[in-house]
C-alpha cells in the first residue's frame, strides 16, 4: 500500500511541475527576465487559462492528500 502511494506521489509531483510550468508569467518575477513581462493581457483570463488553474488546484490537492496518507501509513507501520 505504501509503494502505491509513493508511486502516486511521484506521478502527481511530475504532473504538478508540468502544470505549473505551463502557466503564463504574471510579471514581477523570474518570468520577466526571460521575456514574459513584455506581453500584457488586456482581456483577462481565457477559458483555457481558467481550466488550467482548476486542473492545477485539483492536482495540487491530490498531491497533498497523497503526502498526508503516505505519512499516516508510514507512521502506523513504524
Amino acid at each position: 500500500m505504501v509503494l502505491a502511494f509513493e508511486i502516486a506521489l511521484i506521478v502527481f509531483s511530475l504532473l504538478l511541475m508540468l502544470l505549473v510550468l505551463m502557466h503564463k508569467g504574471k510579471g514581477g518575477g523570474l518570468s520577466d527576465m526571460f521575456g514574459g513581462g513584455m506581453q500584457s493581457s488586456v482581456g483577462g483570463s481565457s477559458v483555457a487559462e481558467r481550466n488550467l488553474d482548476r486542473i492545477t488546484v485539483v492536482v495540487g490537492l491530490i498531491w497533498f492528500a497523497c503526502i498526508v496518507v503516505l505519512g499516516l501509513l508510514i507512521k502506523l507501520d513504524g
